[in-house]
């Protein structure tokens, strides 16, 4: 898991008390230090404003402009005739422009953002998983607590702590099963087509070691584990099995994983799909909504998002990563979701979300140029200005973030087309020209 990010700080005055609802307020207060050649993204120290006013917003030179270039390139056939778009000034809270904007598409993996809001929400950002080996009467449990980013290392060193105390206790073979059972069946999301897993995503499982794409990642992980014991002397007695550790089975051996801070960061910059899962179905344990499924995990999105007073109307999400065909999200909302992630009142707990954003140009992240994005003559210009949340999926393409205008204001966008007949690449070379837009770099 790599430690060190690209980090967009946000802070900035303490507001009056007031209802958190983003129809009513919005503020971004954001620097970043972005790895990017030649430019890095700079915010101002500090700056908080109430939306005032009842008339219609009145729009600055800027923004006019922006609002007049977005009006022609949104037209671009490379979009289709299915674009949902909003731009809105993060200071003011007044709209800049909006094409559809509450038209509910398919949103592809900016539904991640979402997901990481309720995860950091009722989880909060200090928050680890645990996976753990317990023994009772010559068995050995490796028991998986949702960690998706539990490595070969972590598991040596599990194995190495546990066979130490079967050593001293003269025991030197031990049946071997797992323990998946925080999260129960399915394993498989509605609307994920057949060729996502395990190549896209995992079937969803509470132990997997290494991130590894296989059908059953739990028995895989278990398998590994047997296979450490053995080179530390302890030998698995006949094949790994699943099973369920006893409440009263002794602890012998245990791993946290890093901060979720951490994690949701690393989940936004390289869009990790099966982290994304692996974090609704924790949430939805944690808030006690019952069993850890897909189903109680996006009714727990749905409630803290209400929380913060977002709207859903034609809000529809049945996974975690985005990957469902039949999520349903507006691009307002998408808007949203970063308005309240940069409104400093809720810097301690959602803050991650906007330093996890990819920067256009970031090597390693789905806005590098791996990927040809920020590439173009028209787009190139916006390389470190701009952090947004990608999402591609067949026949969905999103791009949602923010970036500082000409006017010195920062400005939240949202982005997402559908059924385009031109080719992703070109689709992902289209919306970043409308990225570079609202930065003012393509003015012309």
């Amino acid at each position: 898991m790599p430690t060190s990010l690209p980090v967009l700080r946000v802070g900035g005055r303490h507001r009056k008390p007031k209802a958190p609802g983003p129809a009513l307020r919005r503020a971004a207060v954001v620097a970043v230090a972005a790895p990017v050649a030649g430019t890095i993204l700079a915010g101002p120290s500090a700056f908080a404003a109430e939306k005032s006013g009842t008339g219609a917003a009145v729009l600055n030179p800027t923004e006019r402009k922006i609002a007049a270039n977005l009006n022609s390139r949104a037209q671009d056939a490379r979009l289709g005739d299915r674009l949902s778009g909003v731009v809105i000034d993060a200071e003011s809270g007044r709209t800049v422009w909006g094409h559809d904007a509450t038209t509910a598409l398919m949103p592809a993996s900016t539904t991640k953002l979402a997901t990481a809001t309720a995860a950091l929400k009722v989880l909060g950002s200090d928050h680890r998983f645990t996976t753990k080996v317990v023994h009772a009467a010559g068995t050995l449990t490796l028991v998986g607590g949702g960690d998706r980013t539990l490595t070969t290392g972590d598991l040596t060193e599990l194995a190495r702590t546990a066979a130490s105390g079967l050593l001293d206790a003269g025991v030197t073979s031990v049946k071997v099963q797992v323990d998946d059972s925080l999260f129960p069946s399915p394993t498989l999301a509605t609307g994920w087509n057949n060729g996502y897993y395990p190549d896209s995503v995992a079937p969803v499982r509470a132990l997997v070691v290494n991130g590894r794409h296989v059908t059953d990642t739990s028995l895989d992980a278990g398998q590994t584990f047997a296979q450490l014991l053995a080179e530390q002397g302890v030998t698995a007695n006949g094949a790994v099995t699943r099973g369920v550790a006893g409440s009263g089975d002794t602890t012998v051996a245990r791993h946290q994983s890093d901060q979720l801070s951490v994690i949701v960061r690393h989940m936004l910059k390289v869009s990790d799909n099966d982290i994304a899962e692996s974090l609704l179905r924790t949430t939805a344990l944690a808030a006690g909504r019952g069993p850890a499924t897909f189903e109680g995990g996006a009714a727990v999105v749905r409630e803290v998002l209400t929380q913060y007073g977002i709207s859903l109307r034609d809000f529809v999400i049945h996974d975690g990563s985005g990957l469902s065909r039949a999520n349903r999200i507006p691009a307002r909302t998408v808007a949203d979701i970063l308005d309240v992630a940069s409104d400093p009142r809720h810097t301690d707990t959602l803050k991650h979300i906007v330093d996890g954003l990819p920067v256009a140009g970031e090597a390693g992240s789905t806005l590098g140029p791996e990927w040809g994005r920020f590439d173009t003559a028209d787009s190139s210009c916006a390389v470190g200005r701009v952090k947004a949340k990608t999402g591609t999926l067949t026949g969905a393409i999103g791009l949602s973030g923010l970036t500082k205008a000409e006017d010195g204001h920062w400005k939240i966008f949202s982005f997402i087309e559908n059924d385009s007949p031109a080719a992703p690449g070109a689709v992902k070379d289209a919306l970043d020209g409308l990225a570079a837009t609202v930065n003012g770099c393509w003015a012309e």
